[in-house]
């Protein structure tokens, strides 16, 4: 019996996971290098990552939102506007994609592979 119990609560574990995933796919652009590139000057270009990671290296002219500051400081982002987001590797955007639709962008688009993949000009702290 608790083998069964087991095996539903990871079966509903994995279809909650497809299911988000398959959401933030929905809502959010995601973008190749080159098309970020093209894009991302005419609109708000967030970093999701914490400050620290912010920090240590940020894509030029990015403001830095983490995630987990996001909700309390939705007002700092216009949705009637077009919004670019990166994280380190894709899995917060995801999450950041959520909030700012609940906020009412409609325009949202991820870097593929995150900053680790952003070959572009950035900037450092210190």
């Amino acid at each position: 019996m608790n083998y069964l119990i087991l095996i539903i609560l990871c079966a509903a574990i994995i279809i909650y996971s497809v299911v988000t995933y398959i959401y933030q796919q929905r809502i959010m652009k995601t973008l190749t290098e080159e098309e970020f590139r093209a894009g991302y000057r005419k609109a708000q270009l967030i970093d999701v990552r914490e400050p620290k990671e912010y920090e240590g290296g940020h894509i030029l002219g990015a403001r830095n939102i983490p995630l987990s500051q996001l909700k309390h400081r939705k007002a700092e982002i216009r949705p009637d506007k077009p919004v670019y987001i990166y994280c380190q590797n894709n899995v917060r955007s995801g999450r950041a994609a959520q909030t700012l639709r609940k906020n009412g962008c409609r325009e949202i688009y991820n870097l593929k592979g995150g900053f680790k993949q952003w070959n572009g000009k950035i900037k450092k702290k210190g």
